[in-house]
C-alpha cells in the first residue's frame, strides 16, 4: 500500500526535483572570484508569466545604475514579430538572489518596444506616472496573494488521485499532515522572500487545502507591485525546485471550493489619522460607481477569469453587483472590524483575481478613489478591453 502512494506521490511531481541535490551542491560552492551573476526577470506577453535569464558582470552591482540594459527575443514571448523581435530589458528594482546567494542579483526589468515605448504588457510604466500625481496623499498597498499547489499532471498537491479530501473548514491555517499540505514549500519562498528583501509580512493555509496565501506590504506607490511580482518569481522557482507548480488561476477547481485572489488593502495618510473612516467611506462611493471598469481590470482576461470566482460563493461578491460591509467577507469591499470600531486605517478591495497585475489593480483604484479618473469616463483603463462598453465583461453583459 505505502508504495502504491509513493508512486503516486512521485508521478506528480517533475522529473527535475528528483535530480541528486547533493551534486548539485557541489557545483553551487564553487568560488566565483570577484564577478556576480544577475537575473534579469520581466513579464511577458501574457501579462501573467515571468521569463528570466542569467549574465555575469564582473563586479557586484551595488545600485540600480550599475545594471546595463539588456534584450531578448520578444518573438519567443508572445511580445514581437519574428522580423523585429528585439526587446529592450531595462532593470527597475534589485534583488538580492537566494538561490545563487550573495554577491548573485535578481533584477526586476520593464520591457521596451524596439522604439523604446512601453510594451503592451509593461505595465509599470503608466502606473508608475499615477503614483507620481498623488505622492502627497501617502497611499499605502497591502497585496494577499493566494495561489494553489499543484502536481505537474495539474491535480492538486498531495489530493487524492483518484478523489477528493474531505470538505472545506479544517485546512485554514490548520496544522498536521492531514490538514496543511506543502508547508515545507511555503516556508521555504517565505525565508527566500525574506532573503531577497521582499517584505512578506505573513503567510497563511488558506480554506480550499493545497491552498496558500502570502502578503507584501504596506507600502507606497510601485513599491507593493514590483516586490509582489518578484515574490510571486520567487514562488515560482521554490517550486521549481520542489518539482511541483504554483497556480494563480482564480478558480482552479470547480465545485464546492474557494477560489484564489489577490485582495488589496488600501489607506491613505488621512484615513489612518484620526476621522479616517470618512475617508474610506469617500473612496467605497467612488469604486461602486465604477465597479464594472475595475471588474475588467482585476484580471488578466478583462474580467472573464473572475466570471469563475466572483458568483458570490465561497467568501467572494456577486460580479453582477458592488457591495461592502464591516468585517463582511463575502462583500466587494470589507472594512475591517478594527477599522470600524477605531474609526481609521484602510479598506480591503476582495474583486482583484489571483493572477491579476499589482501595477494595473494599484494604479485603477488611485484613478478612481484619488484622482477622479483623469482623460474621461470612457477612458480605457490599465488590462482592459477599451472596446467593452460600461457593464459589460469581456463581451458578457455582467448585469443581466
Amino acid at each position: 500500500m505505502l508504495s502504491v502512494i509513493k508512486r503516486a506521490t512521485m508521478s506528480s511531481v517533475s522529473a527535475s526535483s528528483r535530480l541528486n541535490k547533493s551534486l548539485y551542491q557541489h557545483y553551487r560552492r564553487l568560488p566565483q572570484g570577484d564577478v556576480a551573476q544577475v537575473t534579469y526577470v520581466w513579464i511577458d506577453g501574457s501579462g501573467e508569466t515571468l521569463r528570466c535569464k542569467t549574465r555575469t558582470l564582473e563586479r557586484e552591482p551595488q545600485c540600480i545604475e550599475d545594471l546595463p540594459e539588456w534584450n531578448f527575443d520578444g518573438s519567443s514571448t508572445y511580445q514581437a514579430d519574428t522580423s523585429n523581435s528585439d526587446m529592450h530589458l531595462v532593470p527597475v528594482r534589485m534583488f538580492r538572489d537566494p538561490f545563487a546567494l550573495d554577491p548573485n542579483k535578481l533584477v526586476l526589468c520593464e520591457v521596451l518596444k524596439f522604439n523604446r515605448q512601453p510594451a503592451e504588457t509593461n505595465l509599470r510604466a503608466r502606473c508608475r506616472k499615477v503614483m507620481e500625481d498623488v505622492q502627497d496623499l501617502k497611499v499605502w498597498f497591502g497585496m494577499e496573494q493566494e495561489y494553489t499547489l499543484l502536481g505537474v499532471d495539474g491535480h492538486p498537491f498531495d489530493w487524492p488521485q483518484n478523489g477528493f479530501p474531505g470538505r472545506q473548514g479544517p485546512y485554514y491555517c490548520g496544522v498536521g499532515a492531514d490538514r496543511a499540505y506543502g508547508r515545507v514549500i511555503v516556508e521555504c519562498h517565505y525565508k527566500a522572500c525574506l532573503y531577497a528583501g521582499i517584505k512578506v509580512v505573513g503567510t497563511n493555509a488558506e480554506v480550499m487545502p493545497s491552498q496558500w496565501e502570502f502578503q507584501v506590504g504596506p507600502g507606497e506607490g510601485l513599491d507593493v507591485a514590483d516586490q509582489l511580482w518578484m515574490a510571486r518569481f520567487l514562488l515560482h522557482r521554490v517550486c521549481e525546485d520542489f518539482g511541483v507548480v504554483a497556480s494563480l488561476d482564480p478558480k482552479p477547481i470547480t465545485g464546492d471550493w474557494n477560489g484564489a485572489g489577490c485582495h488589496t488593502n488600501v489607506s491613505t495618510e488621512a484615513s489612518r489619522a484620526e476621522g479616517g473612516l470618512q475617508y474610506i467611506e469617500e473612496a467605497i462611493e467612488k469604486l461602486k460607481e465604477r465597479h464594472a471598469q475595475h471588474v475588467r481590470v482585476y484580471d488578466p482576461r478583462g474580467g472573464q477569469d473572475n466570471l469563475r470566482r466572483l458568483t458570490g460563493l465561497h467568501e467572494t461578491s456577486s460580479i453582477h453587483s458592488f457591495t461592502a460591509g464591516v468585517a463582511d467577507r463575502g462583500a466587494s469591499v470589507r472594512i475591517p472590524r478594527q477599522v470600524g470600531l477605531q474609526g481609521r486605517g484602510y479598506f480591503e478591495d476582495r474583486r482583484p483575481a489571483a493572477n491579476c497585475d499589482p501595477y494595473a489593480v494599484t494604479e485603477v483604484i488611485v484613478r478612481t478613489c484619488f484622482l477622479g479618473f483623469p482623460g474621461g469616463e470612457d477612458s480605457p483603463e490599465p488590462g482592459s478591453l477599451s472596446s467593452a462598453p460600461s457593464g459589460m465583461v469581456g463581451g458578457l453583459n455582467i448585469f443581466s
